[in-house]
């Protein structure tokens, strides 16, 4: 089993400035590669404070400087907001920075509030065939000389300069749910990273099975990855309430998530404040004693034992997702006994 950060720079108001968020996604970088973890990862948002990365590339490019084992994953970059000829020069070029260390993941956008802002209002329903499209794309650039006439977008003879060092290609990961974004995955060679969000292990498992089965479906190919993304809260065996903090944090960051995936309020300065409680009291999904069973909040003993499940089902990397609404020195702790509990009885 291997083990990764997910993490963005988090603000829920203007008490916190960004140099400060910045240094500390930096500290839980250096924690994490101290600990063992295989890679970081860090998405793109635009225009939110609540997840900030406008691009994964400056900040993953800062911290393969301040690094030297860890791998620095974009994950994930927005097919529909960007060209097929940026995502594999820039991504060639974080490879170059990083001595063959950067790994990328790609994504259709989930959020109506980023379409109408960088795509001019387009569904983000539509965001799929950006991807499908643009995946092959970066993986010829990769190799070298291609012309490309696709549904979207049209170029002459052209390849990605810088050329990445990893060979064939860098790892590139899908970010999947339905069964025909796995079969896409798969079919591409690609890793595949999934997230059960608020459900709990039942979907683990619903998912495992759509990539078996997309692994079916491509018997010719050989088997890619599998990620589970999961927000992760450990607390110690003598605060048997300390789960109530992580489950709290976490629905205070779907109640935010809420707020702006409805996409019917507008941001002041980039923050929007959580959807009321009162909107969620017949959501089973956020009561705190759900949220601690869906998530993954317990003692280490506990989280070991959830991991090993994965581990049995077949997922080969589990990705210790921190944005959870918790103030840093919370964040700090969990990852500390995750580090000094959890990994080694994976060793």
């Amino acid at each position: 089993m291997k083990f990764s950060l997910f993490v963005h720079m988090e603000r829920y108001d203007e008490q916190v400035g960004h140099r400060q968020l910045f240094e500390e996604l930096t500290e839980l970088t250096l924690m994490a590669e101290a600990g063992g973890f295989s890679t970081v990862w860090i998405g793109e948002h635009h225009a939110m404070e609540y997840t900030i990365s406008p691009s994964p590339m400056p900040l993953l490019a800062y911290l393969a400087a301040r690094t030297s084992t860890i791998h620095l994953g974009a994950g994930t970059i927005i097919a529909p907001f960007w060209h097929p000829i940026r995502v594999a020069g820039e991504c060639a070029l974080l490879d170059v920075i990083s001595n063959g260390r950067m790994e990328v993941g790609l994504a259709r956008g989930a959020y109506q509030y980023e379409f109408d802002r960088m795509a001019g209002g387009m569904p983000a329903g539509d965001g799929g065939k950006y991807l499908r499209e643009m995946v092959p794309v970066v993986k010829a650039l990769w190799r070298g000389d291609i012309a490309h006439e696709g549904e979207i977008w049209k170029f002459p003879t052209s390849t990605s300069s810088p050329r990445p060092l990893q060979q064939p290609t860098p790892p590139m990961w899908i970010a999947a749910r339905d069964p025909d974004s796995h079969n896409f995955a798969v079919a591409n060679g690609c890793n595949v990273m999934v997230t059960p969000l608020m459900k709990g292990d039942e979907e683990v498992v619903d998912l495992k099975n759509k990539f078996e089965n997309a692994l079916a479906n491509n018997p010719d190919v050989p088997r890619p990855q599998l990620m589970v993304l999961r927000h992760t809260h450990v607390h110690t065996v003598d605060d048997p309430d300390g789960w109530k903090v992580g489950a709290e944090a976490i629905s205070r960051f779907y109640r935010t998530f809420d707020a702006w995936f409805g996409n019917k309020q507008t941001p002041v300065n980039g923050l929007l404040p959580p959807s009321p409680k009162e909107k969620f009291k017949e959501r089973p999904e956020f009561e705190l004693e759900n949220i601690r069973k869906n998530t993954m909040i317990g003692t280490p003993e506990e989280i070991i034992a959830r991991i090993r499940h994965y581990q049995e089902l077949g997922v080969d990397e589990f990705s210790f997702w921190a944005d959870n609404s918790l103030p840093y020195a919370e964040k700090k702790k969990s990852l500390e006994l995750f580090i000094e509990h959890v990994v080694p009885a994976f060793r």
